[in-house]
């Protein structure tokens, strides 16, 4: 392992004395500037928010070890809510902001989650009365004693961030710097929520160590400076955005800076007026700036550092992103949310074709091997089974023993459900997957998930979802359905009936 690597880990230890680090060594300068309501923080002022939230969390009676979810796009509010309550000692667990009400309530209940912070009105989508109109809160989601909105109107039964700060405000800041302390680098960090075979999805258990070893080697091997100015359009709720994003910036001391929702043109114009010098995201995003008309008219120059993955990556876009674009470092990696997101990853010298054709190798401190059906390593070369060990590998599976030990070893090896061919170097290329499971620009979609929501239509007997190839996502769901007897439908409205109930990424197409 890097020396940088074993120094940030005793260095911060835990999230809350991360946050005091970096206000004690970038102070004054930008931690955030999000443009969306023109609210720009400096990691001195980021810490005092943080700290305000903590002690509103406080005030709502949040105690070490509880769930709080959030459920909101990527905006200055979320991270200082996230860092707030970790603060005080809770646990995140982050919701995927394509969720419809039923795929939340599921999560909420199954970390029996006692606060949400979420918003209204973001793209005429409204959480609270999704949540309302798929359960009775009231009874089905018993732990959960406080919702919070963090922008829009906040309807009955809910609180508003501002006067969750104020109720805080009583609470003495001493208790809240005592809780922060109290948070030991062993206690969770968060609970990242990944479907599976099995239907329903199963909550990855990660430490505050953990995910500051993991993510202070992420950003060794990117390059990523303290003077970068790090645009985020992937999603605070996925492990790109939240700790390859902000994270990562915190840790660095780059300034992030938010972006709710991929908007090609939105994105043109802001690389040249905010100076944006890092940009990661899945190969969709790339090839969507390359193959833009506007492209052109637009300066990209400031771009340096691009990060991608979680699809497959066609050489020709590495080299159109090099030749045509102005980037000095384009990175691929491979990882599972059971393994804080991070495995393998390629080096900023290696050339394009291995950037493209191979997902690099591992990280610091972790082993990766290809394995057979009896758990021997294979000769390099040849196919097998993906499996990785290491202090990156998750605590377990939240209430799935069985699950978990499924999933990880008595030898401590996570088995990923990947096939993959590692070559002399100990590069390595995913090829298939033992999994039920297909990538829709990015987000893993599994097919037992999918076919069990759709059960839900009352004019379905039977359904199977496969993915099919896109040009675009790389791969779509294919829904084959069996109407019940006397039932009538088309497939169009069987296509918009997914649409309506299930997250965009998730629904057939």
């Amino acid at each position: 392992m890097s020396e940088t690597s074993v120094r940030g880990d005793l260095e911060w230890g835990t999230t809350p004395r991360l946050l005091h680090s970096s206000a004690e060594r970038f102070s004054a300068r930008e931690a955030i500037v999000d443009v969306s309501d023109g609210r720009t923080l400096s990691f001195a002022g980021l810490a005092t928010a943080v700290h305000d939230a903590a002690r509103a969390f406080l005030a709502t009676g949040i105690e070490r070890g509880d769930r709080v979810a959030i459920w909101a796009p990527n905006v200055w509010e979320w991270i200082v809510a996230a860092l707030g309550l970790q603060s005080a000692g809770a646990v995140l667990v982050p919701l995927n902001t394509r969720f419809k009400g039923r795929e939340a309530a599921y999560i909420l209940g199954k970390s029996r989650a006692k606060a949400l912070v979420t918003i209204t009105g973001f793209l005429d989508t409204e959480y609270v009365a999704l949540l309302g109109e798929a359960v009775d809160v009231g009874t089905e989601l018993p732990d959960l004693e406080a919702i919070v909105v963090l922008r829009g109107d906040a309807p009955a039964g809910t609180r508003a961030w501002a006067a969750f700060l104020d109720a805080g405000s009583g609470v003495d800041s001493s208790l809240a710097d005592a809780r922060a302390q109290a948070v030991e680098p062993s206690d969770l960090s968060d609970i990242l929520f990944t479907s599976g075979t099995t239907g329903n999805p199963k909550g990855a258990m990660l430490t505050h160590a953990q995910t500051l070893r993991a993510y202070r080697d992420w950003s060794d091997v990117v390059g990523l400076q303290e003077h970068d100015r790090y645009l985020i359009v992937n999603p605070f709720f996925h492990a790109f955005g939240y700790k390859a994003g902000w994270l990562a910036s915190l840790m660095m001391g780059a300034t992030v800076l938010p972006q709710a929702v991929f908007d090609p043109a939105q994105v043109f114009e802001r690389i040249p007026r905010d100076r944006i010098t890092v940009l990661p995201g899945p190969p969709t995003l790339y090839q969507t700036i390359l193959n833009h008309p506007g492209r052109r008219d637009h300066d990209l120059s400031s771009l340096r550092l691009s990060v991608t993955g979680a699809a497959p990556t066609p050489v020709e876009l590495i080299v159109r992103m090099r030749d045509e674009l102005t980037f000095e470092t384009i990175i691929t990696g491979y990882g599972l949310t059971e393994s804080c997101g991070i495995a393998t990853m390629c080096r900023y010298d290696d050339d394009p074709e291995t950037i493209a054709n191979t997902s690099g190798r591992a990280i610091p401190g972790v082993e990766v091997q290809v394995v057979d059906d009896d758990g021997r390593e294979v000769p390099r070369g040849e196919a097998g089974e993906v499996v990785i060990r290491g202090y990156n590998v998750m605590r377990g599976y939240l209430d799935e023993p069985d699950e978990t030990a499924a999933t990880i070893d008595a030898d401590g090896w996570l088995h990923t459900g990947d096939v993959g061919v590692m070559d002399d170097r100990g590069y390595l290329r995913i090829t298939d997957r033992t999994k039920d499971m297909f990538i829709v620009g990015g987000f893993n979609a599994y097919p037992a998930e999918i076919e069990n929501l759709f059960l839900r239509n009352e004019k379905v007997a039977q359904v199977a979802v496969v993915g099919v190839p896109d040009e675009r996502m790389g791969e779509v769901g294919m829904a084959f359905v069996v109407l019940r007897p006397e039932a009538e439908a088309s497939a169009d409205e069987l296509v918009e009936w997914g649409r309506a109930e299930m997250a965009n990424y998730k629904a057939p197409r």
